[in-house]
């Protein structure tokens, strides 16, 4: 007999409802704990571990994590299907974190809203092993991957690990036809936000085939907070967030260099 994989268990840390980010439409999303990236500029830093935290918050401690199972989640994502209907396909995104470090969870998340009408979407950077790619393909509307830079080592060193998993993920899941694949390069000062460098990227989204959309994310200090209370340091420093002007060059340039669809934002 299968499994009611309605009752297969993960750890979240945060649901947000009425999102306009993140996927087509009005979105549900549900950040999952654990990641394996390290990336300096991550603005859930609670994500990063798999492991219940507390992070103070205005003075007061604040538990980041708690063990659900698909269908305590479900509950909260079919409250709002009248929204994600007349919003124009919007439904479930998974996060984190990197949603696929908890393989069986987010699967199952998504074979549940799909069975229940609900598109689906997933935030992903794709550093993992491509067989956990090939498990969610079946229930996956929409594939969102970021892809932050093609120089492995400078990756390694922001990131800590190397882009090749990520790179040759993008490749096999838009081979495979099964999803609308989006790419999104979060534009970095000291990393990646040189035409040069988010050119680079462009071009690759660009020999994918079926990718038609890429989103340039500027940098932000909206997470900055969370380091202090969880007792870390923030690595960015004092880095700014990039001027609009930059990111008009960006998008223009991109447009003007390939054949994708080049957005500002989420």
């Amino acid at each position: 007999m299968e499994q009611d994989f309605l009752q297969t268990k993960g750890r979240i840390f945060d649901i947000q409802r009425y999102s306009i980010h993140d996927g087509n439409g009005i979105r549900t999303i549900v950040f999952l704990k654990g990641c394996i990236f390290r990336c300096r500029w991550c603005c859930n830093p609670e994500s990063q571990r798999f492991e219940i935290e507390t992070m103070m918050q205005l003075g007061k401690p604040k538990t980041m994590g708690r063990d659900v199972t698909v269908a305590e989640v479900m509950e909260t994502v079919v409250k709002d299907r009248h929204y994600y209907r007349r919003s124009g396909g919007g439904g479930l995104t998974l996060s984190g974190g990197e949603c696929l470090c908890q393989p069986e969870f987010a699967r199952d998340l998504l074979r549940a809203s799909k069975e229940a009408g609900i598109t689906t979407a997933i935030e992903s950077a794709a550093g993992v092993r491509y067989e956990v790619i090939e498990s969610v393909l079946p229930y996956l509307d929409q594939y969102l991957m970021d892809i932050k830079h093609m120089n492995p080592q400078k990756h390694r060193e922001f990131i800590g690990v190397s882009n090749e998993t990520t790179l040759e993920n993008a490749r096999r899941v838009a081979a495979s036809g099964m999803t609308e694949l989006s790419i999104r390069v979060p534009v970095i000062p000291t990393f990646n936000d040189t035409p040069e460098e988010v050119l680079e990227i462009a071009r690759f989204a660009d020999t994918l085939p079926n990718v038609r959309r890429i989103h340039l994310l500027p940098y932000h200090r909206l997470g900055r907070d969370k380091y202090e209370g969880l007792g870390r340091e923030y690595l960015m420093g004092d880095v700014l967030p990039p001027a609009g002007e930059h990111m008009q060059m960006l998008q223009r340039l991109v447009a003007e260099n390939t054949k994708l669809e080049c957005v500002i934002g989420g």
